[in-house]
């Protein structure tokens, strides 16, 4: 009997050129290079340019999926843009970017769940392809993050950054084994209680105002340990497999604590994790794509390696997903 397959054929990414450095934070909020390094593990983020949506963002990481999988906008069925900073309230920024890749067909729509955002559509589009009804999806986590701190507030304006990452879905004919080349389970949570410890203080329905990331970071962290680990747990039960299977580690980029954390929990190497925070911050929905696509470009990642990627987001929301690559 065979099954169908998400098979991930092609990865892009994109940055903002402008970079700031802690040191360029520490200009503007009474914090310094070693306090952010220390509490995070963080040196700089990029921040997209005046004018620049996450639609640009997104589009740019989308073009070089698409160039790196050898297809083009018109091959795609669906389109599934992660992010909690659209463009516009409505409609969604996944049909403006649908517009710019030439895809007249099928359809294309946003995913809001933070940080997690991108492995929530993940999921959506693997079961897309699972139920027949699309064979080729592209899947991106896009984030103008930047545009909702407050920068005053010096515990949550030097963790985040932008960025986009994007990956292009084939459905492929398997034997459902945990040799299949694709993804082989994904897992989903939220825990609505939790909606204080995390959350941006504005909105259409509420204050007609976007508002600013708020944060109790001591919980947050408490509570992305014991997820996390969790979760992750949970996808290699799923699929029979001991931590010694992974290859890759693909984490959300939240805080090296944290990074940290998880691999000691698997017991696995820190060599096996695949970092960008330290560059990059926390983009959010594009932190995951971002990583794996670095990690695919440096030859990291190999053709046939197992990876698992997870993260954790406001909400909260948390999931991951095993993948054959």
């Amino acid at each position: 009997m065979s099954f169908w397959r998400s098979q991930i054929i092609g990865t892009g990414s994109y940055l903002p050129a402008r970079i700031v450095t802690n040191d360029e934070l520490a200009q503007r909020v009474d914090t310094s290079d070693e306090w952010i390094q220390q509490r995070s593990g963080i040196r700089q983020r990029h921040v997209a340019a005046e004018g620049e949506t996450t639609a640009d963002l997104a589009t740019a990481a989308a073009l070089k999926a698409l160039e790196a999988a050898g297809v083009s906008g018109s091959d795609l069925d669906l389109i599934i843009l992660a992010t909690t900073t659209p463009d516009d309230t409505f409609p969604s920024t996944a049909t403006k970017v649908q517009a710019r890749l030439g895809m007249h067909r099928g359809a294309a729509f946003d995913v809001q769940a933070v940080c997690s955002g991108f492995v929530y559509a993940l999921a959506i589009a693997d079961n897309f392809i699972k139920a027949g009804q699309a064979k080729t999806i592209l899947v991106i986590g896009a984030e103008t993050f930047t545009r909702i701190l407050d920068w005053e507030d010096r515990t949550t304006c030097v963790l985040f950054g932008d960025g986009a990452g994007a990956v292009v879905l084939r459905a492929a004919e398997g034997a459902g084994a945990v040799t299949d080349r694709g993804i082989l389970s994904t897992h989903l949570h939220s825990d609505g209680r939790e909606h204080d410890i995390l959350y941006v203080d504005g909105g259409p329905s509420t204050t007609q105002t976007v508002g600013h990331v708020r944060m109790a970071g001591k919980e947050v962290f408490r509570h992305a340990v014991t997820n996390l680990a969790a979760v992750v747990t949970e996808a290699l039960a799923a699929n029979g497999l001991e931590a010694s299977a992974i290859d890759w580690l693909v984490p959300h980029q939240a805080n090296r604590r944290i990074l940290d954390a998880t691999a000691k929990k698997l017991s696995l190497p820190v060599e096996r994790v695949v970092v960008t925070l330290d560059r990059h911050a926390n983009t959010s929905a594009a932190s995951v794509p971002l990583a794996l696509d670095e990690a695919v470009r440096d030859g990291r990642i190999q053709p046939g390696h197992l990876i698992l990627v997870e993260a954790m987001g406001g909400g909260l929301t948390w999931g991951s997903a095993l993948i054959r690559m």
